[in-house]
């Protein structure tokens, strides 16, 4: 994993072969990144990254300047990875919850000015996973949410709504609050 921006800039964290997830590639990850640097001023966001992974997105947020990121991930060996690499990058910005993406937001109660949210691409519910971050008011206004998906997805339809962009197979579904 390589973070591309930031104080943590080029550095590499080996993960392990055990690790099942599929991390966002750096194409994606830079061109997700280009368009939020021009919307966020990362010194005063607070992001919320569901379905962490390897946390790879939650350590660039981290690197950008992000004072607070909540992780969560429900996976085991993912989890004790993100909290390694925690450790290995000394960033005590970062806030690892393990648990179920899905109840975790049905009890969340705090708002975040950047949430990101790289589901399995083969969660069943994962076209659910919008309209509960819309419904449950978990951006603040002038915030940001943005969904990575497959191409099968298609949010135009839902409440803030702004645009979708391609980097090969990855979609970015961004939401304007």
């Amino acid at each position: 994993m390589r973070i591309i921006g930031g104080k943590y800039k080029s550095r590499r964290i080996q993960v392990p072969s055990n690790l099942k997830a599929r991390p966002t590639t750096d194409f994606a990850k830079e061109g997700l990144f280009n368009v939020l640097n021009n919307l966020l001023d990362w010194e005063e966001t607070t992001a919320l990254d569901l379905f962490s992974g390897t946390g790879s997105i939650a350590f660039e947020l981290i690197s950008r300047g992000c004072p607070y990121v909540m992780s969560v991930e429900q996976n085991q060996n993912h989890f004790n990875f993100i909290c390694m690499a925690q450790e290995k990058l000394g960033a005590k910005e970062l806030f690892p919850v393990k648990a179920d993406v899905l109840k975790f937001l049905q009890s969340l109660k705090q708002s975040f000015d950047f949430i990101f949210a790289d589901p399995p691409y083969d969660l069943p519910a994962a076209g659910k996973i919008p309209e509960i971050i819309i419904n449950k008011q978990l951006v603040k206004e002038g915030g940001f949410f943005v969904m990575e998906h497959s191409k099968k997805f298609n949010f135009s339809h839902l409440p803030h709504f702004k645009e979708e962009r391609k980097y090969g197979n990855v979609h970015f579904s961004f939401f304007e609050f």
